[in-house]
């Protein structure tokens, strides 16, 4: 095993949580790289420009109801006790391409989606006739318009239906399928290098000699990097040997970051912080934070960013959350990086350290109302250890510098991760 020198903590001064990110959501770029990729494979990537419709939409006036379309002229007195008759003149399903044009008299049947005929002002609904196929008895007088969606109500042709930075979710997806397009330009998937260092690493389900563990990081920071929809170009573990890491270095495959976990505070075997260190872009920051405190960002020599985290699971989780996931955001091209959060009562109670924001692993609960609320998923709390506990949370609570103890009944801001 080398050995070398690690720098002692000193006594600078603990960075803010905003200031460190801030930092390094300044020196991230977003990826230059445009595809074009069918709808199928466009959820969960990044719009590269914004698009307009091609169609109107809806593209022809069409009945919002399974009924008959109408001219209110004839059916203006129509009610329970005094119906109107008419001649059913057609029938149409939604699909239909008949052109029919209505006269006095005259009603066609129509399903929901169908092209409204011409001379037709209302559809009546079929709850409020007879249901007849040849005659029909209306027994009710529409309003105009009643039921029929117009042509181009939504959206208009040229009408902007997504904007630049927006993640492709399902609904965004249908909305781009509805307005005529077929294919969207996005941003490339970040490819990202995940890096577990630490000697007493072992690959999961091996036996266990003493002072070993399972690495669960790499595992962890892969599976959170393509959470962030970005690529994993490369996942493993490192033993805490300085030019292993350097060796690693020079050969890795290409991507547009890397994460380490582990060997970034101030032990004498904290590898990353004294091979990152020799290369002078690269700072180790203490961020006032819990858990999570040592931190390391910069580039390394061709540019690329490189995030070094806490060797324990659940700073290596929050770390994530608070630094990784929006600089990847901004990596991918996202015009809102940051996660909504939400301002959710306490269960019970807990401490947070005076001076740092905590950032607890929450369990989500409901009362009996049905009204959440949330407590600490682990009865260790934010201990950096506890990754069993980590399993058990659906986000974290986000408790400010200021704040030492969080009562029960305490509104507390939220963030939920799954």
């Amino acid at each position: 095993m080398s050995t070398f020198q690690s720098a002692p903590d000193g006594v600078a001064p603990l960075v803010p949580v905003s200031a460190h990110l801030e930092r390094i959501l300044a020196t991230v770029e977003p990826l230059r790289t445009v595809e074009v990729v069918r709808l199928a494979d466009a959820a969960g990537r990044t719009l590269a420009t914004g698009v307009d419709a091609l169609v109107d939409l809806p593209s022809f006036d069409n009945s919002a109801m399974d009924g008959y379309a109408v001219r209110r002229a004839d059916v203006a007195a129509a009610a329970d006790d005094a119906p109107v008759v008419l001649d059913v003149v057609a029938d149409l399903p939604a699909g239909s391409a008949e052109e029919v044009t209505l006269g006095p008299g005259q009603a066609a049947r129509i399903m929901t989606g169908a092209p409204v005929p011409a001379g037709a002002d209302a559809v009546v609904p079929v709850e409020r006739t007879d249901a007849g196929t040849a005659r029909v008895a209306i027994h009710a007088a529409p309003r105009p318009g009643h039921h029929i969606r117009l042509r181009g109500e939504d959206l208009r042709t040229g009408d902007r239906v997504l904007t630049a930075g927006m993640e492709l979710d399902a609904r965004r997806v249908a909305a781009a399928a509805a307005a005529g397009l077929a294919e969207l330009p996005v941003v490339a998937a970040p490819r990202v290098a995940v890096v577990a260092t630490g000697s007493e690493l072992v690959e999961p389900g091996a036996p266990l000699a003493r002072g070993r563990i399972h690495d669960s990081n790499s595992l962890l920071l892969a599976a959170l990097v393509a959470e962030a929809g970005c690529v994993v170009s490369e996942a493993l573990r490192l033993p805490d040997e300085p030019q292993e890491l350097r060796d690693w270095l020079e050969s890795r495959s290409p991507c547009d970051a890397v994460v380490f976990s582990g060997g970034v505070s101030v032990g004498a075997y904290d590898v990353v912080r004294h091979v990152l260190g020799e290369l002078g872009t690269v700072d180790f920051p203490r961020v006032a934070m819990q858990p999570g405190k040592p931190q390391a960002f910069g580039v390394l020599t061709d540019g690329t960013p490189v995030f070094g985290l806490p060797g324990n699971p659940v700073s290596v989780a929050v770390s994530f959350e608070a630094f990784v996931r929006p600089a990847l955001l901004r990596l991918a091209g996202r015009a809102d990086v940051r996660r909504p959060t939400w301002q959710v009562p306490a269960e019970a109670g807990w401490r947070s350290p005076s001076g740092r924001r905590q950032y607890m692993p929450i369990a989500l609960v409901a009362d009996g109302r049905g009204t959440p609320t949330v407590r600490p998923a682990s009865a260790g709390g934010a201990g950096s250890h506890l990754v069993g506990g980590l399993a058990l949370a659906d986000g974290f609570a986000i408790i400010p510098e200021d704040v030492d103890d969080v009562a029960a009944g305490d509104v507390v801001e939220v963030a939920v991760t799954r």
